[in-house]
């Protein structure tokens, strides 16, 4: 069986009152769905209570799901309008020296790598660090598209439907973002050499 058709069952079983089927269908996107948040909201901690909340909210709602996109599409909007909620009410602190901190620990956010050499891992790390700085630059607009587009491997039409855009909006944002993106890494990169 096809993956919307699944889903398609798992929606129905679920509205038919077995919450097991909404619990297989949570274990089929929650990784997903926990990836893009941290990457929208650059805390693990923060990414993992809005899914918590999305989930619990798309649940609720599970009969509003009109299947006109993907339910991975839908349960992507819930949990970005949950996202742009949660970072609308707190009172965000920015670091001075730019880099982005993990708040479970307090030290900075790592990414492990198995590269071949300590010089391959502390160069890759490098090179995460850069990149993870320079989105954090990024107007919330212009990381979300490129989470979806980079990150979710969404096509045009999909982010479309997500962010309710016309997909020329899309390629012209997209367009957009990546070029801040390169402008950001490229003075994060300068002061980086000083």
């Amino acid at each position: 069986m096809s993956a919307p058709h699944d889903d398609q069952r798992l929606i129905a079983e679920t509205l038919a009152g077995d919450c097991q089927a909404f619990g297989r269908l949570v274990a089929k996107y929650q990784d997903r769905l926990l990836g893009s948040m941290c990457a929208m909201v650059r805390n693990e901690s923060d990414a993992q209570d809005i899914v918590q909340d999305a989930l619990v909210m798309a649940f609720r709602k599970l009969h509003l799901f009109s299947g006109r996109s993907s339910f991975y599409t839908w349960l992507f909007q819930v949990a970005r309008n949950v996202a742009i909620s949660k970072l609308r009410s707190q009172k965000r602190t920015v670091s001075l020296d730019g880099s982005p901190h993990d708040s479970a620990n307090g030290g900075p956010m790592t990414v492990e790598d198995r590269g071949p050499s300590p010089e391959d891992h502390l160069r890759r790390e490098e090179d995460v660090e850069l990149l993870r700085a320079a989105l954090c630059r990024l107007s919330e607009e212009f990381r979300a598209i490129l989470v979806l587009r980079e990150m979710d491997d969404m096509d045009y039409e999909q982010i479309a439907e997500v962010l309710e855009i016309p997909v020329g909006t899309v390629r012209s944002r997209l367009h957009r973002a990546r070029a801040q993106l390169r402008v950001e890494l490229e003075s994060l990169m300068k002061a980086a050499e000083r």
